[in-house]
This record gives C-alpha cells, structure tokens and sequence, in this order.
C-alpha cells in the first residue's frame, strides 16, 4: 500500500512496537481505511470471475501491507460464506522488504497445493507483525513448512519460475490501473448490471456488493417466465 506519509508507523509495527494492542488495532484499521482508493481501471481483462463461476473477488496485495492484513479475514469470510471464487493477484510495494520472497513463497506452496498456499498467505496476514526482515520472514516459513509436514528445499525457486509469476502478476496490475494495495473487486460475469465494483470498504461494503452481482446475475424463475409468455 502506498504510505509515504506514514513510514514511521508502518516501521514501528514491523519492529514490534510497543505500543498498546487497543492502538495498534486502530492504527491498522486506520491504514485499512485510507487504503481503498478509487481506481481508474485502464484494462478490464482481468476483472472477471474464472470460467464458469458467477462471481468472484478478484484482489491485488502485498503481503507485507498491514490493510491487506486488516481486509484479509473479511475477504476470506465472505469468499467462505457465498462459496464463490477469490483471485489473488500480487502487487508489490517496492519498500517492502519481504513481500516479494514471501509471494514467492507462497507460489512453491501452492504447487503442493492451493489450499496450503492460501494458508501460508493467511498465516503471514495474521503474524505480519511479527515479521519485519528477510530473517524473520524465512524463520517463520520454516515452522510453517514444519507444522505441514513440509519440507523446505535448498532454494525455493531455483530457476526463477515463480519470480516471474509474481512480476506477471505485479504487470498485469499496472495494465489494469492499480496503484495502492489492497485494490480489491466484486466480479461477475454475464451481468444485467455492472461487471465488476470496486470495495472500497470490505468492511461495510464487500457483502453488499456480493448480494448485489449475484442478484444482477441470476437467471429468472421459470415459472416466473412461464406466467409473462402465458404458459401454465
């Protein structure tokens, strides 16, 4: 997420700072707030839910945002509640001194599978502040390695495979338009109204916005249809 008027708060989290829990909670919550920005969205193509899905969130972080961590739990209530698809894509902030090993990281997990990929996302979200090196980050990735039964190669990505999945990502970012993180979308496909909204508040927004593509995208009754062309 882009803070440049707030480096010393940001790097104060990620020291542990010793601040009270009650106000760290409220500067996230703040961060969290001034991170839904209005997009001006260049190129739709990767707006849409994957084939054959009605809707679905389609989100652009990093991990190592503290907003991203603050929308994390929200998105993946919703996702789990409407059983609908949510798109990661990764979208780096250049400051950020481990996010783009930990995407990285999370890419090898998911080749074991995706759900493990997806916790290990999770799992970062909710101890980012307890990560605040490149150090720190690789202690962390060890013992989640280890509670999955998981072994951790010499080198992750050897050849380079997976960095350049998260460049692709981080590209198709800048084509649509994104500039802060987290960017987050409600999607649909073959809507009657919108085919895709902007969240700019998970908080208040992201289940309104669920409701509101899945009504835009349902088909009519057939009886419904049946009375208006007179059929019995």
């Amino acid at each position: 997420m882009n803070m440049p008027r707030f480096p010393r708060l940001e790097n104060a989290v990620r020291r542990r700072s010793v601040l009270p829990a009650s106000l760290l909670a409220f500067a996230a919550l703040s961060l969290a707030a001034r991170a839904q920005t209005p997009v001006q969205v260049l190129d739709a193509s990767a707006l849409h839910p994957p084939a054959g899905a009605r809707v679905a969130i389609v989100e652009f972080d990093d991990l190592q945002c503290p907003a991203c961590a603050a929308a994390n739990p929200v998105l993946k209530a919703a996702a789990a509640q409407y059983k609908i698809p949510w798109i990661r894509h990764d979208f780096l902030i250049p400051y950020h001194n481990w996010s783009r090993q930990a995407a990285i990281n999370a890419r090898w997990f998911d080749l074991k599978s995706k759900s493990l990929g997806d916790e290990y996302r999770d799992q970062l979200f909710a101890n980012q502040n307890s990560i605040y090196n490149p150090d720190t980050l690789n202690q962390f990735t060890q013992k989640f390695a280890q509670s999955h039964g998981v072994a951790l190669p010499f080198a992750i990505d050897p050849q380079g495979k997976l960095a350049a999945e998260v460049d692709a990502d981080i590209a198709l970012a800048q084509r649509t338009g994104i500039k802060s993180t987290p960017t987050i979308f409600v999607v649909a496909a073959n809507s009657k109204g919108a085919s895709f909204t902007q969240v700019l508040n998970p908080a208040q927004q992201l289940y309104t916005d669920i409701d509101k593509a899945l009504a835009d995208t349902a088909a009519p009754a057939k009886a419904a249809t049946a009375r208006k062309s007179g059929g019995r």
